[in-house]
């Protein structure tokens, strides 16, 4: 509560009272302290790093899917050789009774991205809902 005590020469003065704002201040200021933790930063991820010392599991490894796009312009899928006219129906055959559609895309290092791109669209094409690119550094577990 704020009062001016003394003689003014123009009459009547109206002063601000600032001290409800500086409470409202206050408790606003404490709200966004308390609210600034609970909101989000980024988004949670796990990224499954190779172990170059653990065995391969054989039932992962005959769940896995891997399409691999050769320099000469032919395509193996798990190392059976197979055509580009073919690919697409064999994929479909291949996840016709899988719940997880998840496959991989390894090309050669000089094959060109278009091939690589093409097989994506292909798999893509038949149903595949997650296509992950295989390269020679994950590979090599780097």
């Amino acid at each position: 509560m704020g009062m001016q005590v003394g003689e003014s020469k123009g009459g009547a003065m109206a002063e601000m009272n600032v001290v409800p704002l500086i409470d409202i201040l206050l408790v606003l200021l404490i709200i966004f302290m308390v609210i600034t933790p609970l909101t989000p930063k980024g988004l949670d991820t796990l990224v499954p790093q190779p172990n170059p010392n653990q065995k391969q599991d054989v039932e992962l490894e005959n769940k896995t899917v891997v399409v691999q796009v050769l320099t000469n312009g032919k395509v193996k899928i798990n190392n059976e050789d197979s055509t580009w006219d073919n690919l697409g129906p064999r994929i479909e055959q291949i996840f016709k009774d899988r719940a997880e559609k998840i496959a991989f895309v390894k090309g050669d290092s000089d094959v060109l991205f278009g091939e690589v791109a093409r097989a994506i669209d292909i798999m893509r094409g038949s149903g595949i809902d997650k296509v992950g690119l295989i390269t020679a550094k994950l590979e090599a577990g780097q």
